[in-house]
């Protein structure tokens, strides 16, 4: 059930508080080697879905009517009776520039000269062009006011704006929401460090004009985040955090850009809306009867070792919005597009396995998973979870603060492009709008954003690998109003390219909370959405063994044989069972011991063998012992560094068999004998010579 409160007071029972609490603590207990095998508590939330928390705020519309006490065309007397107030009057003038601003529950800020505007207008001067007021910024290519509050895009272009000094030669994107809403995340816990740079840090110059205002860079956005009239407001911009570029904006200039969007920041319109939105939408409606053939793992369970940094996934149960699934028809499949047959790893490396052409098989090098170059291998359940797969996508809800962002969906089937090839015909399936809602998206970007904004709910969705040529010509630019299931264009494989990656739609979510827009995991969204459409349940499945039955009379149960993967480097690198599960020869000999009173001769052979062997293996635990710093040294060979560590008993082993062959290397070494003299000038002779060679013109 999704769960609606006040911002001031929207506070947990204590026992609900401690339910998650120990819920998440068991989720994230189980190590990233045990990946495999399911927590039963993340089982159990999968079948538990659960409604996202959201938190509403109270308006302070007298606040907001103070602030246009400064504006005389609004606040002069009318003579005619009934005048309208001056939010209103405020609407009526600025809606030919911003369509439906009267519908915001939220007063609008934007970077806007609104006073020189009502003057302008005052004395019928403003004309056509509405960028003389909007402080160098170009006319909002979108603006959309809704039910929970109003999102908005503004541009800049650097020449445009020669005092600002930029580096970055093309457009920069402003975004800037205002929301009635605030999600509330329970999220990973993050350590203390991380956690401090997540709230941000004061901006003293504007502490003045925004009381409470914090910079972040979270997701790779530089964010501005304040409160203003009892709302929550945010500005963010695209960018990386390193050195200035022509061609990619660093978020030292972006943040120029954000300040002079900031200082310029007005009331422009808005308005108190009544009722005001107290009731949350229910996310969660599943059919009763079950599915026979849809499976599914648990969220959070990913793909083994295709985590980032020895990390697992995000078990996240929510389901955020109760949408229509994303592909128009079923069956479709979510799973890994990089670690599954065809895929490349994500660049983590792959080994050869044999095989030719499109039977050639190979493994990716975090796990033993075997694969093969032949994209219809994906095609079938179970689905998989891969929000937090191995990505350098920063991502605040995954573990390592890095993954994915999203879900990969694979549609019905794959045509093929001839008899024998590998990879699937693009542009067979047809993608749809999986809510009631509004485009955003820049003629000839990759990326197609869906905002919802209806009451109690403030969402928004984004596809990737649709061709943008497809979705220049079908019109899905910003501004386009969308229905749910309205077609938005083809499912593609379009990675910067035609072709640049498989036959897939990248599906990810965004909701507002106090940092802004963040990435949230779409997986039982997605989940809940099939099941509409297929009009079945599904069920959760896992890669875990099932426990073996103990033996008769004995307490403990035996373990299971795991198979032991090959290493990285073998050309046939298929798993093989644990050799201490292999039997010996006399397996059948030493399994029907002799009877007790029968007469068994002692063989002193191989008794003694045996004492040897045990003082061998004694002798080889003795040395492996753990390397620290203090064992591990660096030497030059052939101009190269090297780093060698061992323990010290290897090191005592090697001083007494070559005692004249440690010694400290520093320059005052002595080489002794005409062997070591002449390696001495030879190395000497040498570096003169690279020398030579470096300083030459």
């Amino acid at each position: 059930m999704t769960i609606l409160r006040n911002f001031e007071y929207g506070i947990w029972p204590v026992r609900d508080t401690l339910k998650a609490c120990c819920l998440i603590g068991l989720v994230f207990a189980a190590p990233a080697a045990a990946q495999q095998a399911v927590p039963e508590v993340a089982q159990r939330a999968a079948a538990e879905m659960k409604g996202p928390i959201v938190l509403s705020v109270d308006v302070d519309w007298d606040a907001a009517r103070a602030a246009l006490a400064g504006l005389d065309q609004l606040t002069a007397p009318d003579a005619t009776a009934g005048a309208p107030e001056p939010l209103t009057r405020l609407n009526s003038a600025t809606e030919k520039i911003f369509p439906k601003i009267a519908t915001s529950p939220v007063p609008v800020l934007l970077p806007f000269d609104t006073a020189a505007f009502l003057r302008d207008q005052a004395q019928g001067t403003t004309g056509d062009d509405s960028n003389k007021y909007l402080s160098g910024f170009h006319a909002p290519t979108f603006f959309y006011p809704g039910p929970s509050g109003y999102d908005a895009a503004f541009s800049l272009q650097p020449q445009d704006s020669p005092g600002m000094e930029l580096t970055f030669v093309k457009r920069v994107d402003v975004q800037m929401s205002g929301s009635t809403l605030i999600y509330e995340l329970d999220g990973p816990a993050a350590p203390a460090a991380a956690a401090a740079a997540a709230e941000g840090s004061p901006v003293p110059e504007l502490e003045s004009e925004f009381p409470g205002i914090r910079r972040v860079i979270l997701e790779s956005r530089l964010r501005y985040d304040f409160v203003r009239f009892g709302v929550p407001y945010f500005v963010s911009i695209g960018c990386f955090d390193g050195p200035k570029r022509a061609r990619r904006l660093s978020c030292r200039e972006a943040d120029k850009v954000a300040v002079r969007f900031l200082k310029a920041l007005t009331i422009v319109g808005g308005a108190p809306q009544s009722p005001p939105a107290r009731t949350a939408p229910q996310t969660i409606e599943r059919p009763d009867k079950i599915s026979a053939d849809f499976t599914y793992h648990a969220p959070g369970d990913i793909l083994p070792g295709t985590g980032m940094r020895g990390q697992g996934g995000r078990a996240d149960s929510t389901v955020y919005s109760k949408i229509r699934f994303p592909i128009a028809h079923a069956p479709a499949y979510t799973n890994s597009q990089s670690f599954m047959n065809w895929g490349n790893c994500d660049l983590t490396g792959r080994v050869a396995l044999g095989g030719r052409g499109k039977d050639a098989t190979y493994r990716c090098r975090v796990n033993a998973v075997p694969l093969i170059h032949d994209e219809t291998r994906n095609y079938a359940y179970p689905w998989r979870d891969n929000f937090c797969e191995h990505r350098y996508y920063d991502v605040t809800q995954c573990p390592a603060g890095l993954g994915h962002q999203g879900e990969d969906v694979r549609p019905s089937s794959c045509k093929l492009r001839n008899e024998g090839a590998d990879r699937c015909e693009p542009y067979q399936d047809d993608v749809v709008a999986v809510r009631d809602g509004v485009a955003l998206r820049a003629p000839g970007e990759e990326a197609l954003y869906l905002v919802v904004d209806t009451p109690g709910e403030h969402i928004r969705f984004r596809y990737l690998h649709m061709n943008p040529h497809m979705l220049d010509a079908a019109g899905m630019v910003s501004g386009r109003e969308l229905a749910a299931g309205e077609v938005l264009g083809p499912v593609g494989d379009y990675g910067k390219r035609e072709g640049g990656t498989t036959y897939h739609l990248h599906f990810d979510m965004q909701v507002p909370t106090r940092q802004g827009w963040v990435f949230v995991n779409p997986y039982m969204t997605l989940v809940a959405a099939y099941e509409r459409l297929i009009d079945g349940r599904g069920q959760v499945v896992s890669d875990a063994p099932p426990p073996p039955a103990s033996a008769a009379g004995s307490s403990t149960p035996p373990s299971p044989e795991r198979p032991t993967p090959a290493p990285p480097g073998e050309a046939n690198a298929t798993p093989r069972p644990d050799s201490s599960a292999m039997s010996p020869p006399n397996a059948v000999a030493a399994s029907n011991p002799p009877a007790p009173d029968a007469m068994v001769q002692p063989n002193i052979r191989a008794e003694r063998a045996q004492a040897k062997s045990e003082s061998r293996s004694e002798r080889r635990h003795h040395g492996r012992q753990t390397v620290s710093a203090e064992h591990c040294k660096t030497r030059i060979a052939k101009g190269h560094r090297r780093r060698g560590c061992g323990t010290g008993v290897a090191e005592k082993r090697e001083r007494e068999k070559h005692p004249h062959a440690v010694r400290s290397v520093d320059r005052r070494v002595s080489l002794k004998g005409d062997r070591a003299r002449h390696h001495a000038r030879d190395l000497h002779s040498r570096h003169e010579r690279g020398k030579a060679r470096r300083h030459r013109a």
